[in-house]
């Protein structure tokens, strides 16, 4: 066995399989590495997304971790736990469309009040449902990466006025402001921030309370940059008009508790299941990167990795 495939999703496994060249050997399944429960690795490299953890039991007993994400954070953390590392591969450019394209479906969504447009369906009613069109809103992006980047292009392209707020606003022809001002002039925030150690809780209270009365938030870079509890109550007080997730803090807590039914163990997925329950919340399963071309080049990148490891024991792409 060459590779094993956690958390391969049915179209994703097809795919990997399609691409996959004659002679190698790879092993798939849908669960996270501590669903599956095996006892040891099952290959060299071992490859999954973003919702296993790597035992510790299993340091030193494999070759390289290939992480099908264009985040890192949870590679470069792996390297500062363990002493014999191994080699540390990702996915940096797959999806920015199909993700920036699904963050711009949610802010149209929750401006349009469409999860409580399909709740009143039931009783066909129209009461409350008044949303608001996007042309000459303002739309912030936090976080001008290559996703935060088009999730600006496409805004513009809808007549939205799009501005970024970046540590390091080196794009040309992006209109960067400060987080305040973005803060104080958005009908929208999206947050594209790639997750580090000095904005974990970056959307927290003290922030959200900047945010202009009624603005909708979305966020499909990582959960821990935007703790649940601090949206649903910004929600309950009225500070926001609308929340919409693809990424979870305690994202793993809250993914078991939904497959298995168990009642969540942290307040961060006690709130996103709350979340859940609201007509002014959208909430997906970290899926906004999953259409059929993304999902082609996310399967075609993955065999890229493999073969260059495989061949001359080295990932084209390494985590920094």
């Amino acid at each position: 066995m060459h590779v094993w495939f956690y958390e391969a999703f049915e179209e994703e496994a097809e795919a990997l399989r399609a691409l996959l060249p004659p002679g190698v050997e790879a092993g798939f399944c849908a669960e996270t590495i501590q669903e599956a429960r095996h006892d040891g690795p099952r290959a060299p490299v071992i490859s999954t997304r973003t919702q296993s953890v790597l035992p510790d039991a299993w340091e030193g007993r494999f070759d390289a971790w290939l992480s099908r994400s264009t985040g890192y954070d949870h590679l470069v953390a792996l390297r500062e736990r363990w002493s014999a590392v191994p080699a540390l591969g990702y996915l940096p450019k797959y999806c920015a469309t199909s993700v920036a394209e699904q963050a711009l479906l949610m802010v149209l969504a929750l401006l349009r009040r469409l999860p409580a447009q399909t709740e009143q369906l039931h009783r066909f009613e129209r009461d409350g449902l008044t949303g608001r069109e996007a042309r000459g809103r303002t739309l912030a992006v936090f976080g001008v990466g290559e996703i935060g980047s088009e999730v600006l292009r496409v805004a513009h392209g809808i007549g939205m006025t799009a501005i970024g707020v970046d540590i390091d606003p080196w794009r040309q022809g992006v209109p960067y402001v400060s987080p305040d001002e973005a803060l104080a002039r958005a009908d929208a925030i999206v947050c594209a921030m790639d997750l580090r150690r000095d904005n974990i809780g970056y959307f927290g209270a003290a922030r959200l309370a900047k945010a202009r009365p009624g603005a909708v938030f979305v966020n499909i870079s990582r959960g821990e940059i935007s703790p649940t509890p601090a949206l649903l109550a910004a929600l309950e007080a009225g500070r926001l008009g609308g929340v919409a997730l693809d990424v979870y803090d305690e994202e793993r807590d809250l993914a078991h508790a939904l497959r298995s039914g168990a009642p969540p163990q942290t307040p961060s997925a006690a709130a996103a299941l709350a979340l859940l329950r609201r007509n002014d919340a959208l909430l997906t399963p970290h899926n906004a990167f999953n259409t059929e071309e993304a999902v082609h080049r996310k399967s075609a990148d993955s065999v890229t990795q493999v073969k260059a490891w495989i061949e001359r024991g080295a990932f084209v792409w390494n985590a920094p």
